[in-house]
């Protein structure tokens, strides 16, 4: 099964072709990255998203037409970026005729993280796998400008036990539930305002596949509902005042 994976609810853009093979007997099913690539976009989502997909295409020698499921982050993220990966998905599998499971961003990179700590430990930086291993649970923490961060808790499995939510670092840190562990992965820009060491982390193409419920057991993917959580910048104009009397 080879699934194309995106995601644009970060500053960085992500684009892979992942197989996906049978079940190992540790119950995992295998994975092998055949192509990905990572980019800052800044405002240029729809751009650099446009760029990558035929680039990981042409590298992993396939068309279009071989794909047999997109798999795309939901978010959180700002407004514009995230629509862009959002509605390229769902363009691409009405197009192609293909079943679009929808992921939550931090849910991917938890995936990612949580499979370092355990069964691929040798892949993390470091330090890193035993901090993982060590933790009762992480936080994820992500940008979502206008000086707020976007989070979610997980346990040590990566499973999600709170979040997503929105808020400010100060807010976050008046607030006893929001931190299960020592742990704190994602956006490094955050780690003064939250008075904690950070461990990088973004959303990637595996961890995509990974988080995706259903995709291995042939289960039909569930609705694509964003997670913007706040609402857009941009507002329709409000209806102009009378100056004169009537």
């Amino acid at each position: 099964m080879l699934v194309l994976a995106l995601d644009t609810a970060t500053p960085t853009v992500v684009v892979g072709i992942i197989e996906v093979g049978p079940p190992a007997d540790s119950g995992w099913f295998t994975t092998g990255v055949r192509a990905a690539r990572t980019a800052s976009s800044g405002n240029r989502h729809a751009e650099t998203l446009g760029q990558l997909i035929p680039e990981v295409l042409s590298e992993s020698d396939l068309r279009m037409t071989d794909l047999s499921v997109v798999v795309v982050g939901l978010g959180p993220g700002p407004f514009t970026g995230l629509r862009v990966g959002v509605m390229t998905a769902v363009a691409l599998g009405d197009a192609l005729g293909l079943p679009v499971y929808g992921v939550c961003t931090h849910d991917a990179i938890a995936a990612t993280y949580a499979g370092r700590a355990g069964t691929s430990g040798e892949a993390a930086a470091p330090g890193e796998a035993a901090a993982l291993s060590e933790a009762a649970g992480f936080v994820v923490v992500t940008d979502a400008r206008r000086r707020e961060c976007y989070w979610a808790g997980y346990d040590a499995s990566g499973a999600r036990v709170s979040g997503p939510d929105v808020e400010r670092p100060a807010d976050m840190l008046t607030r006893p539930d929001w931190r299960s562990s020592g742990l704190v992965i994602g956006d490094p820009d955050f780690s003064e305002p939250l008075g904690t060491e950070m461990h990088p982390a973004e959303p990637d193409p595996i961890g995509l596949v990974l988080a995706a419920s259903g995709l291995t057991e042939g289960q039909p993917p569930g609705a694509l509902e964003p997670m913007y959580l706040r609402r857009p910048d941009a507002a329709p104009p409000a209806p102009r005042k009378p100056v004169t009397p009537r």
